[in-house]
């Protein structure tokens, strides 16, 4: 089509694509006065009253036939449309398809009429983009301001339209930003109100449904006498009552990560940077297989990651197959930037790749990565990275990623080296920071004190950070003047640098003092004290721990620290504190309290988290005899150590710096098996390395022989041989000085297997054998049992299946009728492994089941699979394909659960099977 018109925005011509200038004001009224008509007759003195408003001059009559002659030339040039003359007026012929509003009144119509809702979807997205700004702008008459009024009608229409398809669909967290927008501009339209409430429930956030129903009912109450309409009033009540009605439905296709933050819900402006940002982001239409990376710089607290969040949850139906999402810790106050190996065992968790089948070194752990993100539509959104050399290992290979990375820095090595598009954020205007304070304190506010609130706008100078907490201190006092909370922030001038963007610690320093100000003392100390601590949050008790408070009255000052947005609850009972209110606090805890109260705060918080972690310790074990305190069962222990993982490790960092020795030992002691069964190997030598230096500050040779033996098991892991032998060696020398037999044979079991790794069999039975002796002498049937076991192992390996049957008989004949199902179960497998390569299958399968119930018992699914792969191919040399091909499918459910990579070798077994 040659020719193209726009009403809805500036009016606009397009002929052949090139924009045609309409001419004159008045000739642009004229141009819309016949094209919102098109193809009907619009009659001379209904033009006149739609151009001038009945206040034209007398000669109006003649200007309308020039500017409709200037028409004519104008649209010459195209064949589609014809400016004509009939009867008692005048009438502009042209395709209906050519005008964006006709396009869009055609496009609603067709989305409400059809039966698909993903269809239904796309048609009102592409109905909405028609939208470029006002209708008809800069042109105002009577006639137009009403039919921009009627346009508007419209549009909302189609958008609460649209909202209902995505409701439908599932699709809450995507409509929950615009419906946060458009509530703010219609703030007592009653259906949208509904739908963000069903929004808001639907994504877990009741309390916030309620609230939005609340402040409707009294604004409506307030301004026009009235009550909400019956069916929100029915709604509220579902609920409040949580009524299983209004519960999501499954959204169809969900599959992949889903960890991408909530998107921020009173983000203001920034259209410039989210259009670039969809144009960089996003491969051209019809364009596949194409990947991007963007860079997201600029100062700290200016918006970086609520505009990436923001773009991420308006684009979330561009990324079907999931998103990762990682605060890399770039520039935290406190903690060190997270290592990449962190961040990709990171990713690797959350595609449900077990702990024990990552790898232990880096570059194994990136092609891992690499691998499972290949061929995904996904969003993986790196957050607070600190340079160019930490992002690079966390980028995909080619493919159809997009990437979004937030940093204080530019990050040029990523734009050079890796294509990445660079994008700066500066301040919010002084026009989006006052919205950003309206929607939050609310209109009639910030229209009642315009002075107050240009100077708060002076003092936060544009600093999205700063002007929410500015809010939030605002909205929290409600009958508080804006001019003496803009009073408060000027007194601040006269002791800290003024609000700048080149200096925005020492800006943001006057924003939180007023809002410090503000609490109650027992929230001010705590607040001060939560700068004490490392690590990127803490959990309720953790700070009722480190502030010396009661648990009630802790979440009482948690809760008044939240509404003051001075503190975050991320997830349920663990709270965080952005990096830079973290360097406020810290900064508090140093100038007002004395090192012997931060020193106690620590000794508190570490004493806390020590006795948790070996309690957790004691209970993970299955085969120990702890009794039940703080946890119950293994499950609860691991889930603890798992979600505390950040904070013990930056803790274990913060007690060798603080001088806390005998804390440091005691928690890697506690964390060495977590360590381990994770595969956090580097962070397990850093730990246990700064246990063995402060064990030494210590004396203590029992703690150093511990952190010994456990470094020399992750040497180990990583395949730093020489170093894990010294370590190994060393722990044997000290707990044999300390007459610990136990001890003793634990390193030298595992100098035993390590000797085997390094094909030195002799000193590998010969070490094994010694640690049998210290087990037989302690009388520890349990370590008799697992030395036995690696004996028989080594003898079945080596051809002397008689004694490795001896072996495993003594060891299980030790662990007796005790419940130590781990070394009981691997003996029945080592069982079935000799009793197979004796050729005795019948055999072989009895023990490999023994195995596997055990296995199952213990709801080991990984050595029950590993099992029943024994099991299989002892049936199938036994000849019982049958039964070999339900132990290999069985053995395929488990692996393929566990998304573990030995499954494609065992679907191979499967496949060659007769």
């Amino acid at each position: 089509m040659a020719v193209r018109f726009g009403l809805l925005g500036d009016v606009e011509i397009r002929l052949h694509d090139q924009l045609i200038d309409p001419g004159h004001a008045r000739q642009r009224c004229v141009l819309t006065a016949l094209l919102v008509d098109a193809n009907n007759v619009v009659r001379t003195d209904e033009l006149l009253e739609r151009v001038w408003g009945g206040r034209g001059p007398q000669r109006a009559r003649d200007g309308l036939y020039t500017y409709l002659s200037r028409l004519r030339r104008l649209l010459a040039g195209s064949a589609e449309v014809r400016l004509e003359r009939r009867s008692g007026g005048y009438l502009l012929a042209v395709d209906p398809a050519a005008i964006d509003l006709y396009r869009f009144r055609d496009l609603v119509a067709r989305a409400g009429a059809a039966d698909d809702d993903e269809k239904a979807l796309r048609l009102f997205d592409e109905a909405l983009e028609l939208w470029r700004g006002e209708p008809f702008a800069h042109l105002d008459t009577p006639w137009l301001d009403l039919q921009r009024q009627g346009l508007h009608r419209e549009r909302v229409a189609a958008q609460r339209d649209r909202a209902d398809a995505a409701l439908r669909l599932g699709r809450h967290g995507a409509i929950l930003p615009e419906l946060c927008r458009q509530s703010i501009e219609y703030p007592l339209d009653e259906r949208l109100v509904g739908q963000l409430m069903l929004v808001l429930y639907r994504s877990g956030q009741q309390a916030e449904a309620l609230e939005r129903y609340r402040q409707l009912s009294g604004e409506l109450s307030e301004a026009l006498g009235i009550e909400p309409q019956p069916e929100l009033r029915e709604l509220y009540r579902r609920i409040l009552n949580a009524d299983p009605s209004v519960a999501a439905s499954p959204q169809p296709g969900l599959a992949g990560p889903r960890q991408l933050p909530a998107p921020p819900t009173q983000f203001v402006g920034r259209v410039g940077e989210l259009a670039r940002l969809g144009r960089v982001a996003l491969p051209p239409a019809g364009v596949d297989g194409q990947g991007s990376v963007v860079t997201i710089s600029g100062p700290g607290g200016i918006g970086k990651s609520w505009l990436a969040l923001r773009w991420a949850g308006d684009s979330l139906a561009e990324f079907p197959d999931g998103q990762l999402y990682v605060n890399l810790l770039g520039f935290d106050p406190v903690a060190e930037p997270m290592p990449a190996a962190t961040a990709l065992r990171g990713f690797l968790d959350a595609f449900g790749v077990p702990p024990a089948s990552m790898p232990a070194e880096a570059d194994a752990l990136a092609g891992r990565y690499r691998s499972l993100v290949a061929g995904r539509r996904m969003l993986i959104m790196l957050d607070n990275a600190r340079d160019t050399a930490q992002v690079v290992p966390l980028l995909p290979g080619v493919g159809t990623c997009t990437v979004l990375v937030t940093s204080r820095r530019n990050l040029t090595g990523l734009v050079t080296a890796h294509g990445a598009v660079p994008l700066r954020l500066g301040l919010l205007a002084d026009e989006e920071a006052a919205s950003l304070l309206a929607g939050v304190m609310g209109r009639r506010r910030v229209a009642a004190e315009p002075d107050s609130v240009s100077g708060i706008l002076a003092q936060c100078g544009g600093l999205p950070l700063a002007l929410g907490v500015v809010a939030a201190h605002a909205v929290t006092h409600p009958h508080l003047p804006l001019a003496a909370l803009a009073q408060q922030l000027r007194d601040d001038a006269t002791r800290l640098d003024s609000l700048h963007a080149d200096d925005l610690t020492a800006s943001l320093r006057a924003v939180f003092a007023a809002s410090c100000r503000a609490l109650t003392p027992a929230a001010d100390r705590a607040f001060a004290l939560l700068g004490v601590p490392a690590g990127p949050d803490l959990s309720a008790p953790a700070i009722a721990s480190l502030t010396d408070l009661s648990p009630a009255t802790c979440r009482v000052v948690l809760g008044e620290l939240t509404d003051a947005h001075l503190v975050e609850q991320h997830s349920p009972d663990r709270y965080r504190l952005h990096d830079l209110i973290r360097l406020y606090a810290a900064e508090r805890a140093q100038h007002e309290h004395p090192p012997a109260d931060r020193h106690a705060a620590l000794r508190r918080l570490l004493e806390h988290y020590t006795r948790l972690a070996e309690a957790a310790d004691r209970t993970r074990d299955p085969d120990g005899s702890a009794e039940p305190g703080d946890f119950q069962h293994r499950d609860q222990a691991v889930a603890w150590f798992r979600a505390e993982h950040g904070v013990l490790i930056a803790l274990c960092r913060q007690a060798a710096d603080a001088g806390f020795d005998a804390h440091l030992c005691r928690l890697a002691f506690a964390l060495r098996y977590h360590l381990e069964d994770g595969g956090h190997w580097d962070e397990l030598t850093t730990v246990q390395s700064a246990a063995v230096t402060a064990a030494r500050r210590l004396s203590d040779r029992a703690a150093e022989g511990n952190a010994c033996y456990s470094l020399a098991r992750a040497h180990a892991r990583l395949r730093r041989y020489d170093d894990a032998d010294a370590l190994y060696r060393q722990a044997i020398a000290i707990f044999a000085a300390l007459g610990d037999a136990v001890g003793e044979a634990h390193a030298r079991r595992g100098l035993g297997g390590l000797c085997e790794r390094r094909g030195r069999r002799a000193d590998a039975v010969a070490h094994n054998q010694r640690a049998l002796d210290l087990y037989r002498q302690a009388g520890d049937k349990v370590g008799q049992a697992m030395a036995l076991n690696n004996a028989a192992w080594v003898c079945a390996h080596s051809g002397d299946h008689q004694q490795a049957l001896d072996h495993c008989q003594e060891a299980l004949d030790l662990l007796g009728q005790d419940s130590h199902r781990h070394p009981e179960a691997a003996a029945w497998d080592t069982l079935g492994f000799v009793h197979h390569r004796r050729g005795e299958y019948r055999r072989a399968t009895a023990c490999y089941r023994r195995a596997v119930a055990l296995c199952r018992e213990l709801g080991d699914r990984y050595s029950e699979a590993d099992a029943l792969r024994g099991l299989a191919e002892a049936c199938q040399a036994d000849g019982d394909h049958a039964a070999a091909r339900d132990a290999w499918r069985r053995a395929l459910e488990i692996l393929e659960q566990l998304r573990h990579p030995e499954a494609d070798r065992v679907r191979a077994a499967l496949t060659q099977l007769p």
